[in-house]
Order: structure tokens, then sequence, then C-alpha cells
């Protein structure tokens, strides 16, 4: 699955209106805590060092998803705010290239007003999660093309949301 990334509420907000369970890739920063880290674990959290290339992070990835587990990723990689526009990373067309696993977009609204970036208590607000159709990559897309090409399907449904 993957998804825009507003808050630090995007991964509950996603995995709650999820049918299955998720495994989520996280900053390695977040990873500091003994009790936050119980916690990330216990949710499914991968360790990933960003701006890197984490190689132990993805294979980790590729572990997970050949288990059948599912995958929740942010292609660009860091939370996103006023409609700011980054490109996405080629990790995810990485994985859905090599291992031909369907992505599912999906579409995360409202996050940002329940948990705004800087704040530590959550606000009551309105949020909504929309999905799409699965994308199936083919194998010989360069990963910077099927990266664009899913972002842009998560960008139509923000469109229609």
């Amino acid at each position: 699955m993957a998804s825009n990334h507003l808050s630090y509420a995007d991964p509950p907000a996603v995995g709650v209106n999820c049918k299955r369970r998720l495994n989520f890739m996280a900053k390695e920063e977040l990873f500091s805590k003994p009790l936050i880290v119980w916690w990330l674990n216990s949710v499914g959290c991968i360790p990933v060092k960003r701006n890197s290339g984490d190689l132990s992070a993805l294979r980790e990835a590729i572990r997970r998803l050949r288990a059948g587990e599912g995958l929740l990723l942010f292609p660009q990689g860091t939370r996103i705010q006023g409609g700011r526009k980054l490109e996405p990373h080629s990790g995810i067309g990485f994985l859905a290239a090599k291992l031909g696993v369907p992505v599912i977009p999906a579409c995360v609204i409202g996050t940002d007003k329940v948990l705004p970036r800087g704040t530590k208590f959550i606000k009551p607000a309105k949020v909504s999660v929309c999905f799409g159709k699965q994308i199936r990559i083919d194998s010989k897309m360069p990963y910077e093309n099927a990266a664009s090409l899913i972002m842009e399907k998560i960008r139509q449904l923000q469109k229609f949301s």
C-alpha cells in the first residue's frame, strides 16, 4: 500500500481502515526511546535510515512481503505540508517491480489537523482515508517511473476526496 503523508497520525489512520494487518517503514530517529521502540515493534515498524538507501530495511521489507504480509509505504519519504509536491523515492518502484506485488494507492485527508507537525497533542478533526484500485507494475519499468506512476495515482485520489 502506498499513501500520501501528512502527519504521524497517517499510519494508524490507514491501518485501522485497512482489512489486513500492515507493516510500516519508519525513520530510524523514532527508535530512540525504549517505550516508543516497544510500541513501534509491536505494530510492525521497520526502522529505516533516511537518505541512505538503507539495504537492511529494504531486505526486511522484502522478507515481509514475500511472507505475504502487508506493507504501507509513504513514497515521498516524509510528511508533506501545504500541498507541497515532493517527488517519490524509487524504493516503492523497486519493491513493486522486483517482487511483482500489487500496490494499492491510498489517500489520507485531515490527519494534519489531528496531529499537526510540531505538536505533541492530538486535536479533534475529521479524518478520511480512501483507497484506489490496485496497480501492477511491469517488471521492466524503471523504478523511478514506477514510483512516479504510484504517486500520480495517490494524487488522483486526493483530487476526488
